[in-house]
């Protein structure tokens, strides 16, 4: 069964730097070591566990000053590796304004990009603040869709308040608001949105043009009801992410399975819906 991965960070060295004071708090909410692996190693997780992956770029650059992994990094990994690597998700700051426009622009019309990756509590906004209108305007207008966090993160977590973060920025409210001003833009929520895993529900049951995928959980984790809805009213919808490095392939993999699903649900989680929304 083809599995396309819509949520893989690069994981090299570059990519754990981007995360400067997190790297510590990063390990120890994951319970290992968090460090950077060659672009070799990271392309054998993807062959070994038989994905195709979609990158996601990041900038963290605001609010942490490290330098960012950026689109042309990212898109130059994704056209080395063409094969193994489908896609990419871009990384735009909306704090730096005109310049993140310019960058989305150039994302999509030059670099080919599906569309952009927003940290709504990293990134120290929410995604229906309307001084940042002007940006999602521009990536509507581009055709292009976006993959927003929704729920909290290990990024800061057990740190004095959080390294400024607030969690709230990631409510699955904000995501209604947008869905609502922007009906022609597709959007994904990321990650299962815990604690507010029944708000996420509704929002992806009422907006024709939200969807969501489960990254950065191990399923067997997922909240009672949000495992109904998967292999029922939210079968359209729902798509898979893992979130990597974050947890090996093997255990997301082997607990994906242990769910029971029919075939024909694992297969509009896996690919199907992905290809049908996101055109993959």
């Amino acid at each position: 069964m083809r599995i396309i991965d819509l949520h893989c960070y690069p994981g090299t060295q570059e990519w754990i730097a981007c995360q400067g004071p997190y790297v510590e708090a990063l390990a120890k909410y994951w319970n290992r070591s968090w460090v950077g692996k060659s672009e070799d190693q990271v392309l054998k997780d993807f062959a070994d566990a038989g994905v195709e992956a979609v990158l996601v770029a990041l900038d963290l650059e605001t609010t942490i000053a490290t330098p960012p992994v950026t689109n042309e990094s990212v898109h130059a990994m994704w056209k080395r590796h063409p094969k193994r690597i489908i896609q990419a998700w871009g990384a735009v700051e909306p704090a730096k304004g005109e310049i993140a426009i310019l960058q989305a622009r150039k994302a999509v019309q030059e670099l080919g990009f599906i569309g952009f990756h927003f940290h709504p509590i990293m990134q120290h906004f929410a995604v229906n603040d309307r001084r940042h209108y002007p940006l999602f305007e521009e990536i509507s207008a581009l055709g292009a869709a976006v993959m927003i966090d929704v729920g909290t993160t290990g990024m800061g977590a057990g740190l004095p308040g959080g390294m400024g973060a607030r969690i709230r920025h990631a409510h699955p409210s904000a995501i209604d608001d947008l869905a609502a001003d922007f009906p022609k833009l597709k959007i994904l929520m990321a990650h299962p949105g815990w604690p507010w895993v029944d708000e996420a529900t509704a929002v992806a049951l009422h907006k024709g043009n939200v969807y969501w995928e489960m990254s950065g959980w191990a399923p067997k984790y997922f909240p009672g009801n949000l495992k109904i809805d998967m292999r029922a009213r939210l079968q359209d919808k729902v798509m898979f992410g893992s979130d990597y490095p974050s947890m090996p392939y093997e255990r997301i993999l082997r607990e994906w399975g242990e769910l029971g699903y029919k075939d024909e649900i694992m297969e509009k989680i896996f690919h199907k819906n992905a290809e049908r929304i996101l055109g993959l």
